[in-house]
């Protein structure tokens, strides 16, 4: 999903609503990207917020699952909590999935195709809509060799890309038309998304960017 992570700057770009995105290639590829907020029932005026991005290739199973297998050294996850200070933990994020099955359609009600992805205890995600086709994808191949991810974990951190985000952190991207990096959760702003996601039934989310490949 382009605009959500910027490899070269190692970013992570807020978008507009929380929400989830898969997309998927005829060939075997395919690229994720959730942002979260996380509820907190103890104090539900300090949620959380994480944002997780991976790569990787799918493969349909025997039996009609999917496996999808990220490109382990590629992903990456910043989380945020604000009520616990003020830096976001920005990680390598790498977590294989077993889809136990799916559903291409055309929604009845927006008449527009629609992809079901069952987990693999049968718990459906929410349903996913066609947005681009082809899709809009980041290059399938490694982004970030060992050679360059070591060089860089010398500059930022002994365990490679773990690093603190300090909020008054500036991004090469700050300024951009719709871009803005992550580096705090406005927890106000999470709870009325939270609510409005409940209420819509799970709708606002960027759809997946392809689902008329044939698995």
């Amino acid at each position: 999903m382009q605009g959500f992570y910027d490899p070269i700057n190692e970013n992570l770009i807020e978008p507009e609503r929380t929400g989830i995105s898969y997309s998927f290639t005829g060939d075997g590829h395919y690229e994720e990207a959730y942002y979260r907020a996380i509820s907190n029932p103890a104090n539900p005026a300090c949620p959380s917020g994480i944002m997780q991005w991976q790569h990787g290739n799918w493969v349909m199973n025997a039996n009609g699952s999917l496996s999808l297998t990220p490109i382990a050294i590629d992903g990456r996850q910043l989380l945020s909590e604000p009520c616990k200070g003020g830096n976001s933990v920005y990680t390598r994020y790498n977590q294989t999935e077993l889809f136990e099955r799916y559903e291409y359609l055309i929604d009845p009600y927006h008449n527009i195709p629609r992809l079901n992805l069952f987990r693999f205890d049968g718990s459906p995600l929410n349903p996913m809509y066609l947005v681009f086709s082809p899709p809009l994808m980041l290059p399938t191949t490694t982004l970030h060799p060992p050679s360059a991810t070591a060089t860089a974990g010398s500059k930022n951190s002994k365990r490679g890309v773990d690093v603190e985000v300090p909020i008054n952190w500036k991004s090469k991207l700050e300024g951009s038309e719709g871009a803005q990096v992550v580096r705090y959760v406005n927890a106000e702003r999470l709870w009325w998304v939270g609510l409005a996601m409940t209420g819509v039934g799970g709708l606002l989310y960027v759809g997946p960017r392809r689902m008329g490949v044939t698995l």
